[in-house]
Protein backbone atom coordinates (compact mmCIF):
# COMPACT_ATOMS: atom_id res chain seq x y z
CA UNK A 1 0.00 0.00 0.00
CA UNK A 2 1.26 3.38 -1.21
CA UNK A 3 1.74 6.20 1.21
CA UNK A 4 -0.82 8.48 -0.51
CA UNK A 5 -3.32 5.55 0.40
CA UNK A 6 -2.28 5.00 3.53
CA UNK A 7 -2.58 9.00 4.57
CA UNK A 8 -5.99 8.73 3.17
CA UNK A 9 -6.92 5.85 5.00
CA UNK A 10 -6.39 6.85 8.17
CA UNK A 11 -7.74 10.39 7.53
CA UNK A 12 -10.65 9.10 6.79
CA UNK A 13 -10.65 6.66 9.78
CA UNK A 14 -9.82 10.11 11.85
CA UNK A 15 -12.61 11.90 10.39
CA UNK A 16 -15.20 9.00 10.87
CA UNK A 17 -14.31 8.81 14.45
CA UNK A 18 -14.98 12.35 15.07
CA UNK A 19 -18.10 12.76 13.32
CA UNK A 20 -19.73 9.63 15.73
CA UNK A 21 -18.09 11.72 19.05
CA UNK A 22 -20.16 14.18 17.97
CA UNK A 23 -22.76 12.46 17.02
CA UNK A 24 -22.80 13.25 12.64
CA UNK A 25 -22.40 11.35 9.47
CA UNK A 26 -19.37 11.23 7.37
CA UNK A 27 -21.30 11.21 4.47
CA UNK A 28 -21.64 15.02 5.65
CA UNK A 29 -17.98 16.65 5.73
CA UNK A 30 -16.50 16.83 2.18
CA UNK A 31 -12.70 16.18 2.31
CA UNK A 32 -10.86 18.82 0.15
CA UNK A 33 -7.22 17.86 -0.48
CA UNK A 34 -5.20 21.03 -0.74
CA UNK A 35 -2.48 20.49 -3.54
CA UNK A 36 -0.49 23.69 -2.46
CA UNK A 37 3.28 23.45 -4.15
CA UNK A 38 2.31 19.58 -5.24
CA UNK A 39 2.86 18.85 -8.42
CA UNK A 40 0.14 17.66 -10.85
CA UNK A 41 1.10 14.08 -10.72
CA UNK A 42 0.46 13.94 -6.95
CA UNK A 43 -2.87 15.50 -7.49
CA UNK A 44 -3.21 12.94 -9.95
CA UNK A 45 -2.43 10.29 -7.70
CA UNK A 46 -4.89 11.53 -5.18
CA UNK A 47 -8.08 11.31 -7.91
CA UNK A 48 -6.67 7.62 -8.25
CA UNK A 49 -7.60 7.15 -4.72
CA UNK A 50 -11.53 8.31 -4.62
CA UNK A 51 -9.99 11.82 -4.35
CA UNK A 52 -12.44 14.28 -5.87
CA UNK A 53 -12.44 17.62 -4.26
CA UNK A 54 -8.95 19.81 -4.72
CA UNK A 55 -8.18 22.74 -3.24
CA UNK A 56 -5.31 25.62 -4.63
CA UNK A 57 -3.62 28.74 -2.62
CA UNK A 58 -2.69 30.62 -4.98
CA UNK A 59 -4.11 31.69 -8.88
CA UNK A 60 -0.76 31.78 -10.50
CA UNK A 61 0.17 27.85 -9.57
CA UNK A 62 -3.53 26.84 -10.28
CA UNK A 63 -3.36 28.14 -13.67
CA UNK A 64 -0.63 25.92 -14.64
CA UNK A 65 -1.42 23.01 -12.56
CA UNK A 66 -5.09 22.83 -13.11
CA UNK A 67 -4.86 21.60 -16.87
CA UNK A 68 -2.08 19.48 -16.17
CA UNK A 69 -4.05 17.59 -14.30
CA UNK A 70 -6.70 17.16 -16.66
CA UNK A 71 -4.58 16.25 -19.34
CA UNK A 72 -3.22 13.50 -16.82
CA UNK A 73 -6.66 12.12 -15.82
CA UNK A 74 -7.71 12.55 -19.83
CA UNK A 75 -4.74 10.66 -20.80
CA UNK A 76 -5.67 7.45 -18.22
CA UNK A 77 -9.46 8.09 -19.52
CA UNK A 78 -10.48 9.51 -16.14
CA UNK A 79 -13.51 11.46 -15.86
CA UNK A 80 -15.82 13.55 -14.26
CA UNK A 81 -13.30 16.31 -13.93
CA UNK A 82 -12.14 17.24 -10.11
CA UNK A 83 -13.42 19.87 -8.34
CA UNK A 84 -11.35 22.95 -7.36
CA UNK A 85 -12.00 25.05 -4.50
CA UNK A 86 -9.81 28.15 -3.99
CA UNK A 87 -8.52 28.06 -0.25
CA UNK A 88 -6.60 30.91 -0.54
CA UNK A 89 -6.63 34.84 -0.73
CA UNK A 90 -7.87 36.39 -4.06
CA UNK A 91 -6.80 39.82 -5.12
CA UNK A 92 -9.62 41.63 -6.58
CA UNK A 93 -7.35 41.96 -9.69
CA UNK A 94 -7.19 38.10 -10.10
CA UNK A 95 -11.00 37.96 -9.74
CA UNK A 96 -11.81 36.46 -13.40
CA UNK A 97 -8.73 34.05 -13.44
CA UNK A 98 -9.97 33.03 -10.26
CA UNK A 99 -13.56 32.78 -11.67
CA UNK A 100 -12.04 30.65 -14.94
CA UNK A 101 -10.28 28.00 -12.78
CA UNK A 102 -12.50 27.38 -9.74
CA UNK A 103 -15.64 25.92 -8.91
CA UNK A 104 -15.92 26.87 -5.31
CA UNK A 105 -14.22 30.19 -3.45
CA UNK A 106 -13.69 29.92 0.07
CA UNK A 107 -11.96 33.04 0.26
CA UNK A 108 -14.20 35.96 -0.29
CA UNK A 109 -13.39 38.66 1.89
CA UNK A 110 -14.31 41.44 0.65
CA UNK A 111 -17.42 43.71 -1.06
CA UNK A 112 -14.75 44.82 -3.77
CA UNK A 113 -14.09 40.93 -4.72
CA UNK A 114 -17.46 40.33 -4.68
CA UNK A 115 -18.68 42.73 -7.17
CA UNK A 116 -15.82 41.49 -10.01
CA UNK A 117 -16.97 37.96 -9.04
CA UNK A 118 -20.67 39.29 -9.57
CA UNK A 119 -19.88 41.02 -13.06
CA UNK A 120 -17.67 37.52 -14.28
CA UNK A 121 -20.58 35.31 -13.36
CA UNK A 122 -23.16 38.01 -15.12
CA UNK A 123 -21.21 38.06 -18.22
CA UNK A 124 -21.06 34.52 -18.37
CA UNK A 125 -24.67 33.36 -16.91
CA UNK A 126 -23.21 31.08 -14.82
CA UNK A 127 -23.45 31.03 -10.49
CA UNK A 128 -20.45 30.43 -8.23
CA UNK A 129 -20.91 28.98 -4.70
CA UNK A 130 -18.80 31.36 -2.67
CA UNK A 131 -17.70 31.18 1.39
CA UNK A 132 -17.44 34.22 3.51
CA UNK A 133 -13.76 34.23 5.02
CA UNK A 134 -14.22 35.02 8.65
CA UNK A 135 -11.10 36.44 10.55
CA UNK A 136 -12.61 35.26 13.98
CA UNK A 137 -9.17 35.46 15.73
CA UNK A 138 -8.02 39.33 14.94
CA UNK A 139 -4.75 38.25 13.59
CA UNK A 140 -3.20 40.72 11.16
CA UNK A 141 -1.52 37.73 9.14
CA UNK A 142 -4.88 36.76 8.15
CA UNK A 143 -7.50 37.79 5.48
CA UNK A 144 -11.70 37.82 6.03
CA UNK A 145 -13.83 39.93 8.05
CA UNK A 146 -13.27 41.48 11.04
CA UNK A 147 -15.41 38.98 13.94
CA UNK A 148 -13.09 39.08 16.50
CA UNK A 149 -15.40 41.29 19.21
CA UNK A 150 -18.23 41.64 20.60
CA UNK A 151 -18.10 45.46 19.19
CA UNK A 152 -21.45 46.55 17.87
CA UNK A 153 -19.59 48.67 15.18
CA UNK A 154 -18.04 45.74 13.86
CA UNK A 155 -20.98 43.85 14.17
CA UNK A 156 -22.94 46.50 11.87
CA UNK A 157 -19.86 46.67 9.84
CA UNK A 158 -20.05 43.41 8.65
CA UNK A 159 -23.76 43.19 8.64
CA UNK A 160 -23.65 45.94 5.97
CA UNK A 161 -20.97 44.14 3.92
CA UNK A 162 -23.19 40.68 3.87
CA UNK A 163 -26.79 42.04 2.72
CA UNK A 164 -24.59 44.13 -0.04
CA UNK A 165 -23.08 40.51 -0.94
CA UNK A 166 -26.12 38.62 -1.21
CA UNK A 167 -27.79 41.26 -3.36
CA UNK A 168 -25.33 40.47 -6.01
CA UNK A 169 -26.27 38.64 -8.70
CA UNK A 170 -23.99 35.45 -10.12
CA UNK A 171 -22.65 34.86 -6.56
CA UNK A 172 -24.24 32.37 -4.49
CA UNK A 173 -23.26 32.94 -0.94
CA UNK A 174 -22.87 28.88 0.78
CA UNK A 175 -21.55 29.78 4.56
CA UNK A 176 -18.75 30.57 6.17
CA UNK A 177 -14.89 29.71 6.12
CA UNK A 178 -11.74 30.54 8.59
CA UNK A 179 -8.88 29.80 9.77
CA UNK A 180 -7.45 29.30 13.00
CA UNK A 181 -4.13 30.51 14.75
CA UNK A 182 -1.42 28.35 14.49
CA UNK A 183 -1.54 26.32 18.02
CA UNK A 184 0.24 23.65 19.35
CA UNK A 185 -2.62 21.61 21.15
CA UNK A 186 -5.68 21.42 18.47
CA UNK A 187 -7.75 21.79 21.73
CA UNK A 188 -6.58 25.50 21.46
CA UNK A 189 -8.24 25.86 18.36
CA UNK A 190 -11.80 24.83 19.56
CA UNK A 191 -12.87 28.61 20.52
CA UNK A 192 -11.97 29.60 17.22
CA UNK A 193 -14.21 26.97 15.35
CA UNK A 194 -16.96 27.23 17.59
CA UNK A 195 -17.57 31.11 17.19
CA UNK A 196 -17.55 30.63 13.22
CA UNK A 197 -21.05 27.83 14.22
CA UNK A 198 -22.56 30.67 16.36
CA UNK A 199 -21.33 33.39 13.50
CA UNK A 200 -22.95 31.08 11.08
CA UNK A 201 -26.34 31.11 13.46
CA UNK A 202 -26.39 34.60 13.99
CA UNK A 203 -26.28 35.52 10.20
CA UNK A 204 -28.67 32.46 9.62
CA UNK A 205 -31.15 34.93 11.72
CA UNK A 206 -30.38 37.90 9.77
CA UNK A 207 -30.67 36.73 6.34
CA UNK A 208 -32.58 33.14 6.40
CA UNK A 209 -33.57 33.18 2.76
CA UNK A 210 -29.37 32.19 2.45
CA UNK A 211 -28.86 28.78 3.03
CA UNK A 212 -25.59 29.05 5.12
CA UNK A 213 -24.93 25.24 4.66
CA UNK A 214 -21.09 25.27 4.98
CA UNK A 215 -18.82 25.56 7.57
CA UNK A 216 -14.77 25.34 5.96
CA UNK A 217 -13.12 25.09 8.78
CA UNK A 218 -10.32 22.69 9.99
CA UNK A 219 -6.82 21.78 8.81
CA UNK A 220 -4.05 19.40 8.94
CA UNK A 221 -2.93 20.16 12.37
CA UNK A 222 -6.66 20.58 14.37
CA UNK A 223 -9.49 18.86 11.71
CA UNK A 224 -11.13 16.98 14.15
CA UNK A 225 -12.04 19.28 16.73
CA UNK A 226 -12.99 21.24 13.48
CA UNK A 227 -15.42 18.36 12.65
CA UNK A 228 -16.56 17.93 16.26
CA UNK A 229 -17.37 21.81 16.29
CA UNK A 230 -19.65 21.52 13.14
CA UNK A 231 -17.05 21.46 10.02
CA UNK A 232 -18.92 20.69 6.91
CA UNK A 233 -15.57 20.91 4.91
CA UNK A 234 -12.34 20.45 5.44
CA UNK A 235 -8.84 21.51 3.38
CA UNK A 236 -5.81 19.40 4.46
CA UNK A 237 -2.60 19.39 2.57
CA UNK A 238 0.08 17.88 4.61
CA UNK A 239 -1.63 14.92 6.19
CA UNK A 240 -2.65 13.82 2.35
CA UNK A 241 0.30 14.39 0.32
CA UNK A 242 3.60 15.10 3.13
CA UNK A 243 5.22 18.12 3.35
CA UNK A 244 5.61 20.63 0.48
CA UNK A 245 7.64 20.33 -2.07
CA UNK A 246 9.02 23.50 -2.76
Amino acid sequence: MNSLKINLTQIRERIATAATRADRSPDDITLVAVGKTQPAEAIAAAYHEGLRHFGENRVEEARTKIPQVHELLAQAGLSPQPSWHMVGHVQSRKASTAYDLFDMLHSLDSVKLARKLSRYCQESTRLMPVLLEMNVSGEESKHGFRTDEDDPTQWEALLASVSEILSLPGIEVQGLMTMAPVVADPEQARPFFARLRALREELAKQFPKCSWKHLSMGMTDDFEVAVEEGATILRIGRAIFGSRQR
